[in-house]
């Protein structure tokens, strides 16, 4: 098993992500890109002390950037994952 803090990145802290921790009970991560449920689910488990029900992922594509008035970049691909707490709760602004 890798170690959790490489398995998990960091909170995705957008609207989107508020909407369904309110609504749904579910948490969004960015993850490691070579990383599965299964070490998503023990890492989070172990690292916030809640019972998971449910991973989803998503590879996410990186997004073109122009970087000066000729040359163009992009960004790194990353993957996202949605955690489906069955108990326990994740707040990250009481930790702030």
């Amino acid at each position: 098993m890798k170690v959790i803090y490489e398995v998990i990145k960091k909170p995705c802290l957008t609207e989107k992500g508020n909407f369904l921790q309110e609504t749904e009970n579910k948490v969004v991560f960015k993850v490691d890109r070579r990383a599965n449920k299964i070490e998503i689910k023990e890492a989070v488990e172990s690292l916030f002390d809640v019972t998971v029900a449910k991973v989803a992922t998503a590879n996410m594509t990186g997004k073109k950037k122009r970087v000066g008035a000729r040359s163009a970049g992009h960004t790194s691909n990353w993957k996202k994952a949605y955690i489906t707490l069955s108990e326990g709760k994740i707040d990250f602004l009481d930790e702030l």
